[in-house]
């Protein structure tokens, strides 16, 4: 792979955040060659015993063509460095099994081990192991439901205490025990931190809500009359009362319906202050949440967003436009692209569901991302795809 004289070189310095990084020092590369045999020269510097392929990003921007293309476009010279950042190549997105539903799929989940969730507009909560079996379901919401705990049409969510025994034999129990007021519109998404101590609610109002979990002991915000105390003492009949609660702050700057927000995955101090958003405005945004600004916006898609899942180390992103498309974006090329407020990007990889006659155009409504699992739900129920290197914990069908 050595260069020949008549050949025009680059100098490249090569980075990495992955766990193969290589020593620090300059490579003269040919201008022509392109991501696949930077791969080589980094799988044979490495001397790996199992090749592994990689793509690149040079200032940000995977590379697509060869070095000249690029330092063309660019307006680089042959002298000037570039510096390239290498990281595993993202493995073709595979189909793996199908969940069906007698209602639209609104919203679905598959962050607990074991185990997939769905919202319906039905109403209900439902929860499947990876053998497809229904375990429980509960009817939650009297409006369409959207979510795991819960969103929902009547412009309210509810946190409900779910309890999974050990024995497969008893049953799974629910209870609501809180209903979260702020928006004037439908809800389309409530996620929680890492440490489940902090929500973000995003609705079609615009506005996205910050919320704690604590239960307090009366409602913070007051009871709307007189048809609310009429259901309250329905309730109160049966089963305890769930609180009202307000938000500890709320977040403006999307310019149409927000469609999802999430935090950050990861752990330690400050875990909860940065979060992601998407929206009908066709943008992913970068949130810190403490001071409740919106530090960054991704004009990603010409398509408004449905949905959004990120990686457990937050450096990737799964999106889901209205074309039924679900794109995986990397925000380390946003992070070093981002020089103003706003940066434009390409995907990574993608695939389109529910492609059979049968159920073709049918609405992609919410979407989840976990241990390489990916949930899809919507009008056409649930598909289940592999996307990414992360551990296979789904069985093939």
């Amino acid at each position: 792979m050595a260069s020949t004289s008549a050949e025009t070189s680059h100098p490249v310095v090569f980075t990495t955040q992955t766990a193969y990084p290589l020593p620090s020092q300059k490579f003269m590369i040919p201008a022509s060659w392109k991501r696949y045999q930077l791969s080589q020269l980094v799988n044979k510097a490495l001397s790996l015993p199992k090749p592994i392929p990689f793509d690149f990003l040079v200032r940000g921007e995977i590379l697509r063509g060869t070095l000249a293309e690029w330092c063309a476009e660019k307006g680089i010279g042959e002298e000037e460095t570039l510096e390239i950042e290498y990281f595993e190549s993202v493995m073709p997105p595979q189909k793996m099994s199908t969940l069906p539903h007698e209602d639209w799929v609104s919203s679905v989940s598959c962050q607990l081990p074991g185990y997939i969730f769905t919202a319906s507009y039905d109403g209900t909560m439902r929860t499947f192991d990876y053998s497809q079996k229904l375990l429980h379901s509960a009817a939650i919401h009297a409006a369409p439901s959207t979510s795991i705990c819960l969103r929902s049409h009547d412009l309210t969510a509810r946190l409900t205490n779910l309890t999974l025994p050990s024995d497969s034999a008893q049953p799974v129990k629910s209870q609501t025990v809180a209903s979260l007021h702020l928006h004037t519109a439908p809800l389309a998404s409530i996620s929680a931190n890492a440490s489940g101590s902090h929500l973000l609610t995003a609705s079609w109002d615009g506005l996205i809500g910050v919320w704690d979990t604590s239960i307090a002991a009366s409602d913070e915000v007051p009871a709307d009359e007189p048809t609310e105390r009429k259901k309250r003492r329905r309730i109160e009949d049966d089963a305890p009362r769930p609180r009202r609660k307000a938000p500890l702050s709320v977040l403006k700057s999307h310019t149409a319906r927000v469609s999802k927000a999430v935090f950050s995955h990861s752990s330690g101090p400050g875990a909860a202050e940065q979060a992601y958003s998407c929206g009908f405005d066709s943008t992913v945004r970068v949130w810190d949440v403490e001071n409740g600004v919106c530090t960054h916006t991704i004009a990603a898609s010409s398509k408004p967003f449905l949905d959004l899942a990120l990686t457990p180390a937050g450096t990737s992103a799964l999106a889901c436009s209205t074309d039924r498309t679900v794109s995986q974006y990397d925000f380390r090329a946003a992070a070093t692209n981002i020089t103003a407020s706003t940066a434009t990007k390409s995907a990574v990889t993608s695939f389109r569901v529910w492609e059979g006659l049968e159920k073709k155009g049918k609405k992609v409504l919410s979407l989840d991302w976990a241990r390489g699992v990916v949930a899809v739900g919507g009008e056409g129920g649930v598909e289940i795809w592999r996307v990414g290197e992360g551990e296979r914990v789904f069985p093939s069908s």
